[in-house]
């Protein structure tokens, strides 16, 4: 079974909801058998790559709400991060482009390494003093840090085209799905969760999902299912007629 979230950096309840998921998914009997794969969706594609600026003026901006305002709703998400264990500075974050990181995370899934740089990614971002953007080579840390070889982040960073049609066709993709925001989680493409929904929620939908999975029909000359295969003990041997 597999499931696809779509996220960004950017986001705090991306961030979230990945912890509630996960602790969702812990718990499934048959978690071993589920894959993840971690979509692109960008919540300001038209911003500038050097155009970064701090959190709460921003926000405060873009939702018609006093700096003050602003400052308690990052508080409550303080908190919220906190009842699932993460860490999350709320005060003096700043926030941009996040383009780049979408490329390195496509970079990152040829790797076998996805999951481990967009929690590095998330952890920085929100959680540590430093920022992620606009400096490539503290993208090429987070990169090492995940596993992945810092020449290579390199390269990526170093070509504007690399994987940018990738991050485009999961874009396109997330609004054929019907995704307005972020996070978006679609489970076998069948069911779809939106936001940050408590671990309860994703449970249920992982467990209905695995239920409704449709059993393997066979077809085979004759109906008996006896084709000649090969398996672990070796192959069939064609009896003489």
């Amino acid at each position: 079974m597999r499931v696809e979230i779509w996220s960004d950096i950017a986001c705090p309840w991306c961030y979230v909801g990945k912890a509630r998921f996960e602790k969702a998914l812990a718990a499934f009997p048959h978690h071993d058998a589920v894959e993840v794969v971690h979509r692109s969706f960008e919540l300001d594609p038209n911003r500038a790559k050097d155009d970064t600026g701090p959190v709460i003026p921003m926000l405060a901006k873009k939702y018609g709400m006093s700096e003050a305002q602003a400052q308690a709703a990052e508080d409550n998400l303080g908190t919220q991060a906190a009842a699932e264990g993460l860490a999350y500075r709320t005060r003096d974050r700043d926030h941009g482009n996040t383009f780049d990181m979408h490329r390195l995370l496509h970079f990152a899934k040829e790797q076998g390494r996805q999951g481990e740089l967009i929690q590095a990614l998330y952890e920085a971002n929100f959680a540590e003093e430093a920022s992620v953007f606009g400096d490539d080579e503290r993208l090429v840390q987070l990169a090492v840090t995940a596993g992945l070889d810092a020449d290579g982040a390199r390269k990526v960073l170093a070509d504007p085209t690399a994987y940018a049609d990738d991050v485009r066709a999961d874009e396109r993709e997330a609004a054929q799905l019907g995704a307005t925001g972020v996070p978006f989680f679609v489970i076998d493409r069948k069911y779809g969760v939106s936001g940050a929904q408590p671990a309860e929620v994703f449970s249920q939908a992982l467990t209905q999902a695995w239920g409704e999975r449709s059993p393997l029909t066979l077809i085979d000359q004759g109906g008996s299912g006896n084709g000649d295969v090969c398996g672990p003990d070796g192959c069939a041997v064609p009896q003489q007629g």
